[in-house]
């Protein structure tokens, strides 16, 4: 265990500060707990909307020239696509223990370099501001899969993956977006030096600055540089709205069968850890955003390094007493330890067994 983990140890009916969020996103939830819009249908709903089409236009021409960049790259550019991957795993890692982990959730405390860092990090991801990360994402976990929720993922696959940026956000995202306390980011001196130069810094850092370096230091061509930069761009792009479509779409719930997030490997692989999805939104403050530490996820290695190098601290993980708990009333039988195997069935009535423990896991 790193160092300064604050484990949480409650039972699960007893009220905390930290919601676990399943009453939340429960049945149980009434109409005025969640937004609600009588035009509206849970699946493929309709709502009247006003279509951003430069957001359009410019995504489409971008991932045309990024199918492109992957379709032509051969073995003679296997350097662009290093680079590639250096620069956005650091973007990569600014959104999801920055902008997720830590200005989110406050999943743990960071000293003022690592907040400068992570401020950084994210900026160079080239995504919306700070602020507006934060909020929306705050939003989406108090409202999940309703109309509040900026990227309801029952409106389907396209839209919480990227369609959502290419219309205008929902009356009740803008108007449950200012019942979210966010007070806490202007308070923070890096979010408003952020604010204040998110423009430049955004071109400087995501853009400028990964295009130039190659070019300065090892002679590389504008244009393969550019070209980089541009690809390395859409795909942490893809990778980040992936956690909005798929890791909501298409998994196990062993943790809450209750609401729409589930666990995907694949989603973890590519988006640094966070499509463990359903464990994070059962337990939205564990700093690792999984039930494991380091499995598919690399951002969890990273805040613990800076635990050890005493930049971040006060790391908050709930208890294995209270996962086995929640696991055990609320989860859909695929955890691997506490989950059941249906082993016999007979007049509709199903037999379970508990499903025994693989050391090897």
């Amino acid at each position: 265990m790193p160092p300064s983990v604050t484990v949480v140890s409650q039972t699960i009916t007893e009220t905390s500060s930290r919601p676990l969020f399943i009453v939340n996103h429960s049945k149980t939830s009434t109409k005025t707990d969640r937004a609600y819009d009588k035009s509206y249908k849970t699946l493929w709903g309709y709502f009247e909307h006003e279509i951003k089409w430069f957001n359009v236009f410019m995504l489409v021409i971008l991932h045309l020239y990024t199918f492109y960049l992957y379709y032509t790259i051969h073995i003679g550019k296997i350097h662009l696509l290093v680079w590639g991957i250096l620069m956005g795993s650091i973007g990569g890692f600014g959104v999801t223990g920055g902008a997720h982990r830590y200005f989110t959730h406050r999943c743990y405390k960071a000293n003022l370099p690592l907040r400068i860092l992570l401020m950084l990090a994210f900026t160079s991801a080239g995504q919306n501001s700070l602020f507006e990360w934060v909020r929306d994402h705050r939003v989406h976990h108090k409202f999940s899969e309703t109309d509040a929720d900026p990227h309801n993922s029952k409106r389907g696959f396209f839209f919480a993956h990227c369609g959502w940026l290419m219309m205008k956000k929902h009356p009740e995202v803008l108007r449950k977006g200012k019942t979210v306390d966010c007070s806490d980011l202007l308070e923070d001196p890096v979010v408003r030096f952020h604010l204040k130069y998110f423009i430049p810094l955004r071109i400087m850092l995501c853009f400028v600055l990964p295009t130039l370096i190659p070019m300065y230091f090892w002679g590389w061509s504008f244009t393969d540089c550019l070209d980089t930069t541009i690809g390395k761009w859409i795909t942490l792009l893809n990778c980040t709205w992936s956690v909005n479509s798929a890791a909501h779409l298409w998994g196990a719930r062993p943790y809450n069968n209750k609401i729409c997030p589930v666990e995907t490997k694949a989603v973890s692989f590519l988006a640094m850890g966070e499509g463990w999805h359903n464990y994070h939104h059962t337990f939205p403050w564990d700093y690792k955003a999984s039930e494991f530490s380091y499995y598919f996820n690399v951002t969890t290695f990273w805040i613990d390094v800076f635990a050890k190098l005493g930049w971040a601290y006060d790391l908050k993980q709930p208890s294995r007493d209270l996962i086995e708990k929640i696991v055990k009333k609320s989860g859909d039988g695929s955890h691997f330890e506490w989950g059941h195997d249906v082993v016999s069935e007979e007049e509709g009535v199903e037999f379970l067994q508990t499903k025994q423990y693989d050391k090897r896991i």
